[in-house]
């Protein structure tokens, strides 16, 4: 039976279609015994440290939003309680594009890699997994202001411009977060995959909308500190989710800076630890800086460099005049004057609209080959033609089937026929279409009357660049393609073995099954397994619990042996027994 990608909520049903491409079923049950045991220890560990150490509302948050420190969160189960706070959650695979990622995020919707982590790489791991998005993103946005931060960073981030190269630094990403989650591959290729995306980081050059939002994001959502810049708490979820980070952070020889709109400007490398983080005072600082920054975005600033951003994307936006005419498309060309563009042009599907909604008759299917106008004021008329009244309008000839040449500001001329005109809702025309019509700069043809009918779009000038269409609705956003998805670890007949002993441990634990023997599965254990050390603290647990003196000197003793065998899990080894002694003295 094949499993729905998610149980429907009002929340959800919202998401436009292009978003729910990305979704995946969660697969609960795929989870496995050693899954469980990462998530407990890690939780268990980070519950007990970030208490001290992160903003009130972790703790408050993981109550409120369901989050178990015992079990894996089923999506299904933390659906019902988010949508208490106005939320919601859905799984995806791995990393995602930062402008869907971002999408998701205005419509309110957390985002969640469903896989975990190894248990080889349990500190920390460059790839999303369910323990960074649901033990670190989900318990913040309990917090109103902090909930709100994020949506709309969402609704400002996903309509960032990227860069061609941008694109390519994302799937760089993605391919290192799959092979290192992958087990047994090799070194050599992991060092490849790191080698790609330092290099591409070093050439990336000028960094684009995408690229400096996505900075803001990093030093925020991600690693971001908040409080006094001496003595901050922690709310970045890359934080919160690993064991490692949240103690190192905290270190002296971190440089803390207080947050402003400069972050945006520090690059971040997801392969090393960061040398600096910044500290912002309170949440709604972070919505202060995030405005400071739209408002240097083409969304809000439009004009020439709007137009080349979008044209350097290479990819699917949209350009909005001072009429409220939207043009959306893959831009390829601008003339400009004086600092100003006076000709834009699409290659491809193109789409026209108003107020977001497309305009009849000028969908894609119109416009397949691409769309081009001039923009900006007539030559020698101070008069721009949306601000003409009827009047005006009729004395200059733009009026229906009147032959005319109309030349503007920097050369470009249209000469043809007035076949009508499509006003807005203040009544003010925004498009105006020709027959036998021809248009030129300076001689060169940019439109001949045997190619149809010219429509002209009416604005004096861009005032808004963006990624995306205006219309969702005028393409079809179903189209993205996974290079490669996340590789799921093989269970050989050794591992099937290991996962029936954590099972076990796990279903004593939980009072399903009381009637193993503990001594006995521990010497089972240590014979079959000597070198794993997470089972043995589990069992060290159970032993505690039930005051079963000499089997915990004797798990304690096995514990040091496979300290010296395997040093670099020492220190986990150490944390998961002060964790054990701590809370067990705490109960007896």
């Amino acid at each position: 039976m094949e499993h729905p990608a998610y149980e429907s909520n009002p929340i959800l049903d919202k998401l436009p279609e292009h978003l729910k491409q990305f979704i995946k079923p969660q697969n609960y049950e795929e989870y496995t015994p050693i899954d469980q045991a990462v998530w407990r220890y890690v939780m268990r560990k980070n519950v007990d440290y970030l208490s001290k150490v992160a903003h009130k509302s972790y703790v408050e948050g993981l109550e409120k939003t369901g989050i178990s420190i015992d079990n894996i969160p089923n999506m299904y189960g933390m659906n019902r309680i988010l949508k208490e706070i106005g939320w919601a959650a859905v799984a995806v695979d791995g990393f995602i594009p930062p402008a869907a990622f971002m999408e998701f995020q205005a419509y309110n919707v957390l985002v969640i890699a469903s896989d975990i982590r190894q248990l080889e790489n349990i500190e920390y791991t460059p790839a999303p997994d369910i323990i960074h998005e649901g033990a670190g993103h989900a318990p913040i946005i309990a917090n109103p202001e902090y909930a709100e931060y994020l949506r709309r960073f969402g609704e400002i981030g996903c309509k960032a411009i990227s860069s061609a190269k941008d694109y390519e630094l994302y799937e760089a990403v993605r391919h290192l977060s799959i092979i290192k989650e992958a087990a047994g591959t090799p070194k050599e290729e992991i060092e490849k995959a790191e080698q790609k995306i330092e290099q591409l980081q070093e050439n990336m050059g000028e960094p684009s909308e995408m690229a400096l939002i996505r900075n803001l994001h990093w030093w925020t959502v991600e690693y971001g500190l908040i409080g006094e810049v001496e003595q901050p708490k922690i709310y970045g979820a890359g934080l919160l989710s690993s064991i490692g980070e949240s103690k190192w952070c905290m270190q002296t020889d971190v440089k803390k800076l207080p947050y402003t709109l400069e972050a945006a400007q520090t690059a971040f490398d997801i392969t090393k630890p960061q040398p600096q983080l910044f500290v912002t005072p309170h949440f709604a600082h972070l919505s202060q800086v995030l405005e400071d920054f739209a408002n240097s975005m083409a969304l809000r600033t439009g004009g020439l460099s709007g137009v080349k951003k979008l044209i350097a994307s290479r990819a699917l936006g949209s350009l909005e005049l001072s009429t409220g005419l939207q043009i959306s498309g893959v831009f390829n060309h601008v003339l400009e004057h004086n600092g100003k563009p006076i000709y834009i042009r699409t290659v491809g599907p193109t789409a026209l609209a108003y107020r977001d909604k497309e305009l009849v008759g000028h969908s894609t299917l119109e416009h397949a080959e691409g769309f081009g106008s001039p923009i900006g004021k007539l030559k020698g008329i101070n008069l721009a033609i949306e601000d003409m009244g009827p009047r005006d309008l009729k004395a200059y000839k733009i009026f229906e089937e009147e032959e005319v040449s109309l030349e503007f500001e920097g050369g470009v001329k249209v000469e043809g026929t007035i076949v009508t005109g499509t006003r807005n809702l203040q009544g003010k025309i925004i498009l105006i279409t020709f027959k036998d019509c021809k248009v030129t700069h300076d001689g060169t043809i940019l439109f001949l009357p045997e190619w149809g009918l010219y429509h002209m779009a009416v604005g004096q000038d861009v005032v808004s660049a963006y990624n995306g269409p205006a219309d969702l609705q005028s393409f079809d956003l179903i189209n993205h393609k996974l290079t490669e998805t996340t590789i799921k670890k093989t269970s050989d007949e050794e591992r099937i073995k290991l996962e029936g002993y954590y099972q076990r441990v796990r279903e004593y634990r939980e009072g399903i099954n009381t009637y193993i023997s503990r001594g006995k599965l521990f010497e089972e254990f240590k014979a079959e397994f000597p070198l794993d050390w997470l089972l043995p603290v589990e069992l060290y647990e159970l032993a505690k619990i039930g005051q079963r003196e000499t089997l915990t000197g004797e798990i304690k003793s096995h514990l040091e042996d496979i300290k010296k065998q395997r040093p670099e899990v020492g220190h986990l080894i150490d944390d998961g027994l002060d964790l054990v002694d701590n809370s067990v003295s705490l109960k007896v």
